[in-house]
């Protein structure tokens, strides 16, 4: 039987998570019709997304037979299994994890604590979130500790987890991109994780919106 196909892409542009999964199906070349979801004006938490949805986030993807998944590494699995090439998470067990590990340790020692900062230390943000100060002033002196962490990795690499890109290198890419919210850049010594973000910057699928 065939598996339901994606009908409507729910997302906000420049937040991360919808930008990975779009960076993700872009890279993919797929074609999915998109609805654009203003946070800042709380289109997330209308009755009506939340009706089809379940719940306020974005992004989600609806697919043909009724089903609505969310979170970002769950739709980018369902999309590779409707489009397995160009392979982005691992071709064996032993590549799946190792892509998965780092994805995973980019998306929750990096991209999360730089979000933090951005989420209780931004005026804005208090439209969204019982802000912090001192909560975001804890996690902006981890950043360099997790960039160093990156660009360890990707000494004498190319690609964060394999020999080409994947959705490590996305949420990667993503993650850092942050860092222009927080008014901060990479340390200057950091010219392996440079050079890996010149270069996912100068692919087409990484525009800003």
């Amino acid at each position: 039987m065939p598996l339901p196909q994606p009908v409507c892409y729910y997302h906000t542009p420049r937040a991360p998570n919808p930008r990975r999964t779009q960076i993700f199906i872009d890279e993919k070349g797929i074609e999915i019709p998109r609805v654009e979801v203003n946070l800042m004006e709380g289109a997330h938490k209308q009755a009506d997304y939340l009706n089809k949805v379940g719940i306020s986030q974005v992004p989600a993807l609806e697919l043909s037979d009724g089903t609505v998944l969310v979170e970002s590494p769950a739709i980018c699995r369902y999309l590779e299994a409707l489009h397995p090439e160009p392979n982005m998470l691992g071709h064996d067990a032993l590549e799946q994890s190792y892509v998965e590990m780092w994805q995973r340790r980019i998306e929750l020692r990096l991209m999360v604590t730089i979000a933090q900062v951005f989420r209780h230390t931004n005026p804005r943000m208090a439209a969204l979130e019982t802000q912090c100060p001192d909560w975001g002033a804890v996690n902006a002196g981890r950043i360099d500790e997790r960039l160093a962490e990156l660009d360890r990795q990707l000494q004498g690499r190319d690609w964060i987890a394999a020999d080409r890109l994947t959705i490590a290198d996305i949420t990667g890419v993503v993650a850092v991109d942050f860092l222009h919210l927080i008014k901060r850049e990479i340390p200057e010594g950091m010219t392996a994780l440079i050079a890996w973000h010149d270069r996912m910057r100068a692919r087409p699928s990484t525009a800003l919106q």
